[in-house]
């Protein structure tokens, strides 16, 4: 407007006027489409000049820990699914009860369940107290130690007899053979362990195995495998009854055929029960496998 102003008082011609203020916005124009050009050009070459393995990796990198954090999480997960899904309507889901306190019941079964003192549980070198109330131990507990499997409790027998006796256990559906049963002892990374005071391989009563789990994809109970022992009991809770259980012991082969498979709490030792009117095999392990939440036992019976 200024400009208009400056021509009337001038005199100027307001429509020549006119016309260089056009060809001035247009040369504005055609400069910034020039120069917007040339940046886009710029960039492009400055693209170009990029490997094209940085440009695909500065874009797919996050893609790639995306999909890669999914497929871990799936791996973790669907085992567990599986099993409630598939497996766990299959069990008979108990929670024992004794007529009689479970604190007084590992007393008077010392032939099979023995008790461990407050100090064994402290350390030799904490005070002793009336008060029965919960320890917190800070440290992650290693469940290839039996003896971590009861819920704090220690297990004083299991290490009565170690590594004296052992025989072999071999489980065909699921691959298993050749496996070595050691009684006694609390070293599950290298051996099943049948604990103390449990009926023989073909005795009245019944053997009560311990195996450790992992995730089901890791399993490989194969000979070949010096960690077998980690992942061996990872599908004993897929058998069905009537599939087989062998047992070696002394050049004398026994064989079992399942009958149940049942899912307890982890404090639950009435699994170490023995009937003697029976002739039975109790598998148990960590359920859902990769986890320690509940304790799932295969009980198979002597063909005779």
């Amino acid at each position: 407007m200024e400009i208009y102003r400056e021509a009337l008082a001038k005199g100027q011609d307001l429509d020549k006027l006119s016309q260089k203020v056009e060809k001035l916005v247009e040369r504005t124009h055609v400069a910034r489409h020039v120069e917007k050009k040339e940046t886009i050009q710029k960039e492009k070459k400055l693209k170009s000049s990029v490997p094209r393995v940085v440009r695909w990796g500065a874009f797919g990198l996050p893609i790639l820990f995306i999909v890669v954090g999914i497929v871990l999480i799936s791996n973790a997960l669907m085992p567990i699914s599986e099993y409630y899904l598939k497996t766990a309507p299959q069990l008979s889901l108990f929670d024992f009860k004794a007529p009689i306190p479970r604190d007084q019941v590992l007393d008077i079964t010392p032939a099979v369940i023995a008790q461990a003192s407050t100090a064994e549980v402290l350390g030799e070198n904490s005070e002793q107290t009336d008060d029965f109330g919960p320890v917190i131990i800070n440290a992650q507990l290693d469940y290839t130690n039996l003896a971590n499997w009861f819920d704090g409790e220690q297990i004083e027998q299991l290490g009565q007899g170690e590594n004296t006796d052992s025989y072999k256990l071999e489980i065909p559906k699921l691959d298993v053979l050749n496996a070595e049963v050691k009684i006694g002892g609390t070293n599950l990374d290298k051996s099943l362990i049948q604990y103390p005071g449990t009926a023989d391989p073909g005795k009245p009563g019944a053997p009560v195995i311990f195996g450790h789990s992992v995730l089901r994809q890791f399993y490989n109970p194969y000979e070949k495998n010096s960690r077998r022992y980690i992942s061996i009991f990872s599908k004993i809770m897929t058998l069905a009854n009537g599939d087989r259980i062998f047992l070696e012991r002394g050049g004398v082969k026994y064989e079992y055929k399942v009958v149940s498979k049942t899912e307890v709490k982890p404090d639950d030792v009435f699994i170490l029960t023995q009937n003697y009117d029976s002739r039975k095999l109790k598998l148990v392990t960590c359920v859902p496998e990769g986890t320690y939440l509940r304790r799932g036992v295969v009980t198979a019976e002597l063909v005779e």
